[in-house]
């Protein structure tokens, strides 16, 4: 083997590149997936409600759904096709139109066809996945823990990106990523696996206690389940220990970031805002920095 594929420097580089190109495929997992779940919540509904609907009015919800399908066919709409086109002028994006960070500095950020702008986002998601990935190669070098964190922050990149968009943080994504999770520590790659275990049902059980007690207390639903389920998965990838920090890191963000919005953009108090990028932003905190924030945070 070449002396420089031992070099973490290469590692390095490897895995920013590679990071570009995940980061240009969670573009298309952002705004796809809500779509095709809502779509399919949609013809779920539909069948559920005619199984009660009578006859003639069974008939009529059917050719309203046929004919919606013919226009929005579920079937072909998903993470591989259509190919991606311009939201304005429906221009499919080349090849060389879909190069990360590049087509977007050759382009000038506007459509090759109808010289729309495109949005900024696109670049941020890719270049933020590729230092992620750079820095877990940097941070974990040649080794099990590196493929297991790269899983993990790009999981986390979509799911921060798919809640601010729509509130949502789909189980096609917590659910796996917990899993995995419990699977990587089987021969404790980042936890014990009892740690893993109790992190991953302690995760969940803690926001879920919170959450009726909110509701219980107020009428009103401070949070969703998704929230629950990502923080269990942050357990069952990083160990019970790490769940105090997450949390206490991610409510005095989401506090300061929810405060700052009512105070400086006029946000009202019964606004909802997501959770879900703040414990994902603290669970990357933790995949790097687990033992030393719990000490300096916590004591423990």
């Amino acid at each position: 083997m070449p002396d420089y594929l031992n070099d973490p420097l290469f590692l390095t580089i490897a895995c920013a590149l590679l990071g570009l190109t995940v980061g240009s495929f969670l573009n298309v997992v952002i705004h796809r997936l809500p779509r095709m779940l809502e779509r399919n919540w949609q013809s779920e509904a539909i069948q559920m409600i005619a199984e009660y609907l009578p006859a003639s009015l069974r008939e009529s919800l059917e050719s309203w759904r046929r004919e919606a399908a013919t226009e929005t066919p579920v079937g072909h709409y998903n993470l591989a096709t259509p190919r991606s086109s311009c939201p304005h002028c429906g221009h499919f994006i080349t090849a060389l139109e879909n190069i990360p960070l590049l087509s977007y500095a050759a382009l000038r950020g506007r459509c090759s066809h109808c010289k729309a702008p495109i949005s900024a986002r696109y670049p941020f998601v890719e270049l933020l996945t590729g230092v992620l990935s750079a820095s877990v190669a940097w941070h974990f070098g040649y080794s099990l823990a590196c493929a297991g964190a790269l899983i993990f922050v790009w999981c986390v990149v979509a799911l921060c990106f798919i809640d601010l968009d729509t509130m949502l943080l789909p189980d096609d994504i917590t659910l796996p990523l917990l899993w995995l999770g419990l699977l990587f520590n089987v021969d404790g790659i980042f936890t014990a696996l009892p740690n893993a275990v109790i992190g991953a049902a302690a995760g969940y059980l803690v926001l879920w206690s919170i959450y009726w007690l909110f509701k219980f207390a107020t009428g009103k639903e401070g949070m969703g389940y998704g929230d629950f389920k990502l923080l269990a998965a942050i357990g069952a990838w990083l160990g019970w220990q790490v769940l105090p920090v997450v949390i206490l890191l991610s409510s005095l963000v989401g506090a300061i970031v929810g405060i700052s919005l009512m105070v400086f953009a006029k946000h009202g108090r019964e606004m909802p805002i997501p959770f879900g990028p703040y414990l994902a932003a603290a669970g990357v905190l933790a995949l790097f920095f687990g033992k030393p924030l719990s000490v300096l945070l916590m004591g423990i």
